[in-house]
Protein backbone atom coordinates (compact mmCIF):
# COMPACT_ATOMS: atom_id res chain seq x y z
CA UNK A 1 0.00 0.00 0.00
CA UNK A 2 1.11 3.46 -0.91
CA UNK A 3 -0.65 6.35 0.43
CA UNK A 4 -1.04 9.88 -1.24
CA UNK A 5 2.36 11.27 0.07
CA UNK A 6 4.40 8.07 -1.67
CA UNK A 7 5.03 6.72 2.28
CA UNK A 8 4.73 2.39 1.91
CA UNK A 9 2.31 1.12 4.77
CA UNK A 10 3.32 -1.99 6.10
CA UNK A 11 2.98 -1.64 9.61
CA UNK A 12 -0.69 -1.69 11.37
CA UNK A 13 -1.23 -1.10 15.06
CA UNK A 14 -4.40 -2.61 16.01
CA UNK A 15 -6.61 -1.63 19.26
CA UNK A 16 -8.71 -3.94 20.64
CA UNK A 17 -10.70 -2.30 23.30
CA UNK A 18 -10.68 1.30 24.83
CA UNK A 19 -10.42 0.04 28.39
CA UNK A 20 -7.65 0.27 30.72
CA UNK A 21 -6.96 -1.00 34.19
CA UNK A 22 -4.73 2.11 34.97
CA UNK A 23 -6.07 5.67 34.21
CA UNK A 24 -2.49 7.58 33.70
CA UNK A 25 -2.75 11.41 33.43
CA UNK A 26 -1.29 11.46 30.65
CA UNK A 27 -3.81 9.39 28.92
CA UNK A 28 -7.45 9.24 29.88
CA UNK A 29 -9.47 11.35 32.46
CA UNK A 30 -9.78 9.35 36.08
CA UNK A 31 -13.55 8.74 35.95
CA UNK A 32 -13.68 8.01 31.73
CA UNK A 33 -16.25 6.47 30.51
CA UNK A 34 -15.67 3.65 27.92
CA UNK A 35 -17.29 2.31 25.00
CA UNK A 36 -20.53 -0.04 25.25
CA UNK A 37 -18.84 -3.81 24.49
CA UNK A 38 -21.52 -4.30 21.67
CA UNK A 39 -19.62 -1.32 19.89
CA UNK A 40 -16.23 -3.07 19.78
CA UNK A 41 -15.67 -5.29 17.43
CA UNK A 42 -15.36 -9.04 18.02
CA UNK A 43 -12.04 -10.90 17.98
CA UNK A 44 -13.41 -12.69 14.76
CA UNK A 45 -13.53 -9.58 13.18
CA UNK A 46 -10.15 -7.97 14.58
CA UNK A 47 -8.74 -10.95 13.02
CA UNK A 48 -10.44 -10.86 9.86
CA UNK A 49 -9.34 -7.21 9.24
CA UNK A 50 -5.59 -7.88 9.51
CA UNK A 51 -5.74 -10.93 7.20
CA UNK A 52 -7.35 -8.30 4.36
CA UNK A 53 -4.36 -5.82 5.51
CA UNK A 54 -1.89 -8.88 5.78
CA UNK A 55 -2.75 -9.74 1.99
CA UNK A 56 -2.16 -5.87 1.50
CA UNK A 57 1.29 -5.73 2.37
CA UNK A 58 0.91 -5.16 5.89
CA UNK A 59 4.59 -6.82 7.05
CA UNK A 60 3.85 -6.28 10.97
CA UNK A 61 1.08 -5.88 13.51
CA UNK A 62 0.85 -4.25 17.24
CA UNK A 63 -1.50 -5.12 19.20
CA UNK A 64 -2.99 -2.08 21.12
CA UNK A 65 -5.43 -0.74 23.58
CA UNK A 66 -6.58 0.90 26.03
CA UNK A 67 -4.48 -1.91 27.80
CA UNK A 68 -4.79 -4.97 25.20
CA UNK A 69 -4.55 -7.68 28.24
CA UNK A 70 -7.96 -6.83 29.55
CA UNK A 71 -9.91 -7.91 26.64
CA UNK A 72 -11.33 -10.79 27.56
CA UNK A 73 -10.05 -14.11 25.74
CA UNK A 74 -7.66 -11.80 23.51
CA UNK A 75 -5.28 -14.97 23.75
CA UNK A 76 -7.16 -16.14 21.17
CA UNK A 77 -6.72 -13.57 19.33
CA UNK A 78 -2.87 -13.92 19.51
CA UNK A 79 -3.09 -17.45 19.09
CA UNK A 80 -4.98 -16.79 15.46
CA UNK A 81 -2.46 -14.21 14.53
CA UNK A 82 0.64 -16.07 15.45
CA UNK A 83 -0.05 -18.82 12.97
CA UNK A 84 0.06 -15.85 10.05
CA UNK A 85 3.12 -15.58 10.71
CA UNK A 86 4.12 -18.67 9.25
CA UNK A 87 1.22 -19.05 7.12
CA UNK A 88 1.26 -15.63 5.50
CA UNK A 89 3.91 -13.00 4.67
CA UNK A 90 2.97 -11.06 8.31
CA UNK A 91 6.87 -10.96 9.88
CA UNK A 92 6.13 -10.23 13.10
CA UNK A 93 3.29 -9.49 15.64
CA UNK A 94 3.87 -7.52 18.47
CA UNK A 95 2.43 -5.79 21.53
CA UNK A 96 2.45 -2.58 23.65
CA UNK A 97 1.62 -3.29 27.44
CA UNK A 98 1.38 -1.55 30.95
CA UNK A 99 2.23 -4.85 31.74
CA UNK A 100 -0.23 -5.31 34.84
CA UNK A 101 -1.48 -8.54 33.33
CA UNK A 102 2.41 -9.97 31.88
CA UNK A 103 2.70 -12.23 34.78
CA UNK A 104 -0.70 -14.25 33.81
CA UNK A 105 0.27 -14.13 29.69
CA UNK A 106 3.76 -13.48 28.68
CA UNK A 107 4.60 -17.35 28.56
CA UNK A 108 1.03 -17.65 26.22
CA UNK A 109 2.06 -14.62 24.05
CA UNK A 110 5.61 -16.12 23.46
CA UNK A 111 4.59 -19.43 22.87
CA UNK A 112 2.20 -17.83 20.01
CA UNK A 113 4.73 -15.90 17.94
CA UNK A 114 5.46 -12.59 19.84
CA UNK A 115 8.85 -12.16 20.38
CA UNK A 116 8.94 -8.50 21.46
CA UNK A 117 6.99 -6.12 24.02
CA UNK A 118 6.65 -2.26 24.43
CA UNK A 119 6.02 -1.82 28.18
CA UNK A 120 4.86 1.41 29.36
CA UNK A 121 6.20 2.08 32.98
CA UNK A 122 7.20 5.67 33.26
CA UNK A 123 8.80 5.72 37.20
CA UNK A 124 10.57 3.54 39.17
CA UNK A 125 8.96 4.93 42.15
CA UNK A 126 5.84 3.07 43.80
CA UNK A 127 4.97 6.60 44.59
CA UNK A 128 5.33 8.72 41.70
CA UNK A 129 3.36 5.53 39.75
CA UNK A 130 0.50 6.01 42.07
CA UNK A 131 0.98 9.72 40.99
CA UNK A 132 0.85 9.07 37.46
CA UNK A 133 -1.37 5.89 37.21
CA UNK A 134 -3.89 7.01 39.60
CA UNK A 135 -3.80 2.65 41.11
CA UNK A 136 -1.41 0.88 43.15
CA UNK A 137 -0.37 -1.56 40.69
CA UNK A 138 3.50 -1.04 40.42
CA UNK A 139 4.62 -4.20 41.84
CA UNK A 140 1.98 -5.82 39.27
CA UNK A 141 4.30 -4.08 36.53
CA UNK A 142 7.67 -4.83 37.97
CA UNK A 143 6.45 -8.92 38.45
CA UNK A 144 5.07 -8.94 34.92
CA UNK A 145 8.24 -7.22 33.22
CA UNK A 146 10.24 -9.90 35.43
CA UNK A 147 7.76 -12.75 33.74
CA UNK A 148 8.05 -11.33 30.63
CA UNK A 149 11.96 -11.75 30.51
CA UNK A 150 11.60 -15.22 31.71
CA UNK A 151 9.78 -16.19 29.11
CA UNK A 152 12.40 -14.97 26.65
CA UNK A 153 10.45 -11.76 25.48
CA UNK A 154 12.61 -9.25 24.20
CA UNK A 155 11.62 -5.86 26.24
CA UNK A 156 11.64 -2.65 25.96
CA UNK A 157 10.12 0.16 27.88
CA UNK A 158 8.15 2.98 27.01
CA UNK A 159 8.65 6.34 29.19
CA UNK A 160 6.55 9.56 28.80
CA UNK A 161 9.22 12.47 29.76
CA UNK A 162 6.70 14.35 32.40
CA UNK A 163 8.71 17.65 33.30
CA UNK A 164 8.70 18.19 37.00
CA UNK A 165 7.45 14.52 37.51
CA UNK A 166 9.90 11.99 36.12
CA UNK A 167 12.38 14.14 33.88
CA UNK A 168 14.80 13.69 36.89
CA UNK A 169 14.19 10.30 36.81
CA UNK A 170 15.43 9.14 33.19
CA UNK A 171 19.29 8.18 34.31
CA UNK A 172 18.08 5.69 36.90
CA UNK A 173 15.68 4.35 34.39
CA UNK A 174 19.12 4.34 31.76
CA UNK A 175 20.93 2.27 34.42
CA UNK A 176 17.82 -0.03 35.15
CA UNK A 177 17.16 -0.87 32.00
CA UNK A 178 21.13 -1.20 31.16
CA UNK A 179 21.25 -4.06 33.63
CA UNK A 180 18.36 -5.66 32.47
CA UNK A 181 18.95 -5.79 29.22
CA UNK A 182 15.79 -4.28 28.28
CA UNK A 183 15.80 -1.41 25.48
CA UNK A 184 14.67 2.31 26.68
CA UNK A 185 12.22 4.84 24.27
CA UNK A 186 11.98 8.18 25.75
CA UNK A 187 8.26 9.72 24.58
CA UNK A 188 6.96 13.52 24.58
CA UNK A 189 3.94 13.82 26.36
CA UNK A 190 1.16 15.37 23.62
CA UNK A 191 -2.10 16.44 23.67
CA UNK A 192 -4.75 13.76 23.45
CA UNK A 193 -8.21 13.88 24.46
CA UNK A 194 -9.48 15.15 27.49
CA UNK A 195 -7.47 13.92 31.16
CA UNK A 196 -8.93 16.34 33.65
CA UNK A 197 -4.89 17.41 33.88
CA UNK A 198 -3.24 20.49 31.85
CA UNK A 199 -0.35 18.42 30.00
CA UNK A 200 1.41 21.49 28.86
CA UNK A 201 2.61 22.34 32.35
CA UNK A 202 4.77 19.02 32.47
CA UNK A 203 5.70 19.09 28.59
CA UNK A 204 9.86 18.27 27.70
CA UNK A 205 10.87 18.23 24.60
CA UNK A 206 13.36 15.09 24.43
CA UNK A 207 15.91 17.29 22.39
CA UNK A 208 15.89 18.88 25.81
CA UNK A 209 16.20 16.32 28.00
CA UNK A 210 18.86 14.15 25.52
CA UNK A 211 21.54 17.04 25.99
CA UNK A 212 21.07 16.83 29.59
CA UNK A 213 21.39 13.45 29.85
CA UNK A 214 25.15 14.14 27.36
CA UNK A 215 26.29 15.63 30.92
CA UNK A 216 26.63 12.41 32.33
CA UNK A 217 26.51 9.77 29.82
CA UNK A 218 27.86 9.13 26.38
CA UNK A 219 25.05 9.25 23.47
CA UNK A 220 25.85 8.58 20.30
CA UNK A 221 23.00 8.42 17.34
CA UNK A 222 22.57 5.08 15.20
CA UNK A 223 21.34 4.58 12.07
CA UNK A 224 18.68 1.69 13.80
CA UNK A 225 14.95 1.20 12.45
CA UNK A 226 12.71 -0.60 14.59
CA UNK A 227 9.82 -0.40 12.68
CA UNK A 228 8.12 2.69 14.20
CA UNK A 229 8.81 6.42 14.68
CA UNK A 230 11.65 6.41 17.19
CA UNK A 231 14.83 7.96 16.47
CA UNK A 232 17.62 5.70 17.60
CA UNK A 233 20.96 6.18 20.36
CA UNK A 234 23.43 4.33 21.92
CA UNK A 235 24.19 4.79 25.45
CA UNK A 236 28.19 3.33 25.79
CA UNK A 237 28.02 3.45 29.60
CA UNK A 238 25.00 1.09 30.09
CA UNK A 239 24.90 -0.50 26.80
CA UNK A 240 21.27 0.57 25.80
CA UNK A 241 19.81 1.45 22.85
CA UNK A 242 18.10 4.63 23.48
CA UNK A 243 15.03 5.11 20.94
CA UNK A 244 13.30 9.26 21.45
CA UNK A 245 9.99 9.62 19.93
CA UNK A 246 9.20 13.54 19.39
CA UNK A 247 5.88 14.07 17.95
CA UNK A 248 5.80 17.74 19.40
CA UNK A 249 9.45 18.91 19.11
CA UNK A 250 10.47 16.94 16.20
CA UNK A 251 7.79 15.59 14.37
CA UNK A 252 8.13 12.08 12.05
CA UNK A 253 5.30 12.44 9.32
CA UNK A 254 7.59 11.82 6.59
CA UNK A 255 8.96 8.39 7.69
CA UNK A 256 5.62 7.11 8.83
CA UNK A 257 4.89 3.81 7.64
CA UNK A 258 2.05 2.87 9.65
CA UNK A 259 -1.94 3.37 9.62
CA UNK A 260 -4.37 3.14 12.97
CA UNK A 261 -7.57 0.97 13.16
CA UNK A 262 -9.51 1.46 16.21
CA UNK A 263 -11.16 -0.83 18.52
CA UNK A 264 -14.65 -0.12 16.87
CA UNK A 265 -13.18 0.08 13.21
CA UNK A 266 -11.96 3.54 12.35
CA UNK A 267 -8.76 3.88 10.10
CA UNK A 268 -6.75 6.79 10.67
CA UNK A 269 -3.46 7.69 9.04
CA UNK A 270 -2.21 9.14 12.30
CA UNK A 271 -2.14 8.61 15.64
Amino acid sequence: MIDPFGRKINYLRLSVTDRCDFRCTYCMAENVKFLPRTDLLTLEELEKICSVFINKGIKKIRISGGEPLVRKNIMKLFQNLGKKLTESSLQELTLTTNGSQLNKYSSDLYKYGVRRVNISLDTLSEKKFHLITRKNNFHSVIDGIKAAKKSRLKVKINTVVLKGINDEEIDSLITWCGKNNFDLTLIETMPLGDTGVLRSNNYLSISELKKRLMQNWTIKDINFKSGGPARYSYIQEANLRLGMITPMSRNFCSDCNRLRVTCTGKIYMCL
